[in-house]
């Protein structure tokens, strides 16, 4: 067997990321043939892969990555088992590679298929499982396409991509605004409008329940009790039912003997309470209608329409866990 040289073990450790003594080790066992030294290290990737198959990695990184004409933007998370491995600068580096890579590829599946220094992505996982001794997954990978693409990246935890449908003046001021928002307040959809009216009847009956429930305990309690909504989405606030609401509205004002000439001032805001009060669900999952976080006073929606003719067209969130 020809001598294992200390460069090649240190060529072969810059290309793997392995340690010195499994490289070394790895080349014993291939006769010195680099080649196969790699083949070596991988083959020990797959057992210790196989090995953690069944750990949680809930660890990691999540990142973006943005093309140089701000128009395509992908997401992902490079998931290990522990935090000290996450906070490791061969781990970051690892995640910046595979976030570049991903940026050229519409899905997950070719993403892994996709080329690394020889190997595909996915190969490159589970020998990077064997050097460092964790699980590692590619546990998300979104992509958004936009006329102009914003990003924010909360820690390692949360990732979010933004996509405007106009480039407006402070395009990136206003997606990464947007982007922050997402992150914080963990919008599932843009509005409204896209949920089914299924799903709505579903989580309303759902969410009256459950509210109903608390209520006993807090009446047994003798404390206040959750007001019911009859709604929780503005799917549901029908011209009628805002006419109804409206009127009864009035009704309790005349009943309080409240003049006439003054209900314009009274009732607008009792009809606020009322939206409020019955579109729950919005608020929760509907990016364009919920409060702006850096100004409550105002949507997102309302805030967007201050730069002019710009609108989100997408946006999409990655997270560790």
């Amino acid at each position: 067997m020809s001598e294992i040289k200390a460069a090649d073990v240190a060529k072969l450790r810059r290309q793997t990321g392995a340690g010195m003594m499994d490289c070394k080790k790895a080349l014993i066992e291939a006769s010195g043939d680099f080649d196969a030294a790699i083949d070596v290290l991988r083959k020990k990737g797959q057992k210790v892969a196989a090995n953690r198959a069944d750990r949680d990695a809930s660890e990691g990184i999540a990142t973006t990555k943005i093309n140089s004409d701000k128009t395509v933007g992908v997401a992902i998370v490079l998931a290990c088992e522990t935090d000290f491995v996450a906070k490791n600068d061969s781990f970051k580096e690892l995640t910046n590679q595979f976030a570049e890579i991903a940026l050229n590829y519409d899905n997950k599946e070719s993403f892994l298929n996709a080329d690394f220094d020889g190997m595909t992505v996915s190969e490159k996982l589970t020998e990077q499982t064997g050097v460092i001794g964790e699980k590692l997954d590619i546990s998300a990978f979104e992509r958004v396409k936009a006329d102009y693409i914003g990003s924010y990246v909360h820690g390692v935890k949360i990732a979010v991509l933004v996509g405007l449908n106009n480039v407006v003046n402070n395009a990136e001021v206003l997606s990464k605004d947007i982007a922050m928002q997402v992150a914080s307040m963990g919008a599932t959809t843009l509005s409204y409008k896209d949920f089914d009216s299924t799903f709505v009847i579903s989580e309303t009956e759902a969410r009256i329940a459950a509210i109903e429930k608390d209520n006993i305990e807090l009446r047994r309690l003798g404390k206040t009790l959750k007001n019911v909504p009859k709604y929780i989405s503005r799917m549901q606030l029908t011209n009628d039912v805002i006419a109804e609401a409206k009127a009864k509205i009035e009704a309790q004002l005349k009943e309080e003997g409240k003049p006439e000439q003054i209900w314009d001032k009274i009732v607008p805001g009792k009809m606020d309470r009322f939206i409020s009060d019955n579109t729950t669900l919005d608020q929760e999952q509907c990016l364009l209608d919920q409060n702006f976080i850096k100004d409550e006073k105002q949507s997102v929606s309302d805030y967007i329409a201050t730069y002019g003719d710009v609108a989100v067209s997408s946006f999409k969130r990655v997270s560790l866990g």
